[in-house]
C-alpha cells in the first residue's frame, strides 16, 4: 500500500489567467513546476495530476508523471483529490495546489510528520506569520488563528484577531494540505457547512464538524500564480524550491 499519496488537481480553465496549469514559467508548464517540487520529498511515495484536460495530462505524462482524468462535473480541486484518492490505498493524502510552482520538500515533509506523530489529527496545513500589512486587510489572503499547541482555532478572509490592542500577530494559510485518507473521503461526503458557505473556506468545513486541524508554521512564504504580477514575482524568486 502506499503510504503517502500527493493528488495535484488541475483544472484548465482560470477566470484570471486562461490554460494556468500549461502557464510557462522559466520555459517550463507550471503544472511541471509544481511536480518537480512534490517528488523532492522524501515521504512522498506517489504523484498524480488530477485534471478535467486531456492536454495536461499529456504534458504530465510526457514528462514522465502520473494524471489522471477527472468528471468536469467535481466542483472543486478539493473533489478531485478525493476522486483520485479513492483509487489508490494509502494512509495519507497531500492535496497540492497546482498554481504553486514553489512547493518543496520543506514544506510537505513537516506536515506528514506531524499526521504520524499524533493520530488524532485528521488535517495538517501550513501556516506563516505575515510580514506585510498590506496582507492582513486582503480578503484573498486566508487568515488563521490557533492555540498554544497549535490546533486551529479558526480562519478567516477579514483580518483575525481584531487588532483591539496593539502588537497583535496575524498568520495565513499558505500551500498544501496533508490529510488522514479516511477523513478526506469523509470530508467529500460531508454537505457544505453554514460558515464554509458564508467564508467559501473548505476548512471551516473540517472545524465546523469538530475534527482537528495541526497547523504547522513555516519561515518560506509561496507564490501562487494567479495574475501576470504573481508571474513576474515568480520571476524574481530568490532560491531554489529544492533548498
Amino acid at each position: 500500500m502506499t503510504e503517502t499519496l500527493a493528488v495535484i488537481p488541475a483544472r484548465l480553465q482560470s477566470t484570471r489567467l486562461p490554460e494556468k496549469p500549461l502557464l510557462k514559467l522559466r520555459g517550463r508548464e507550471l503544472v511541471l513546476h509544481v511536480l518537480d517540487g512534490v517528488r523532492s520529498s522524501r515521504l512522498v511515495d506517489r504523484v498524480i495530476v488530477a485534471t478535467d484536460s486531456e492536454r495536461v495530462a499529456e504534458v504530465v505524462r510526457n514528462a514522465g508523471g502520473d494524471a489522471v482524468i477527472t468528471p468536469e462535473s467535481l466542483p472543486t480541486g478539493g473533489d478531485r483529490v478525493a476522486f483520485a484518492a479513492r483509487e489508490v490505498p494509502s494512509r495519507y493524502v497531500l492535496n497540492v495546489q497546482a498554481d504553486d510552482p514553489t512547493v518543496c520538500a520543506q514544506v510537505i515533509d513537516p506536515m506528514v510528520e506531524a499526521l504520524r506523530a499524533e493520530d488524532g489529527i485528521k488535517l495538517a496545513l501550513l501556516v506563516k506569520r505575515i510580514d506585510d500589512p498590506a496582507e492582513v486587510m486582503r480578503e484573498s489572503i486566508v487568515k488563521a488563528v490557533f492555540d498554544r499547541n497549535g490546533r486551529a482555532l479558526y480562519f478567516s478572509r477579514s483580518p483575525i484577531p481584531f487588532p483591539r490592542n496593539e502588537g497583535a500577530e496575524y498568520y495565513k494559510h499558505i500551500g498544501p494540505y496533508a490529510w488522514r485518507r479516511e477523513a478526506l473521503l469523509e470530508f467529500a461526503d460531508l454537505s457544505q457547512t453554514p460558515l464554509e458557505r458564508s467564508e467559501n473556506l473548505e476548512m471551516l468545513r473540517v472545524i465546523e464538524n469538530g475534527w482537528t486541524i495541526r497547523c504547522i508554521e513555516t519561515e518560506r512564504d509561496s507564490i501562487e500564480i494567479d495574475t501576470p504580477e504573481d508571474v513576474k514575482a515568480f520571476d524574481r524568486y530568490p532560491f531554489r524550491k529544492d533548498t
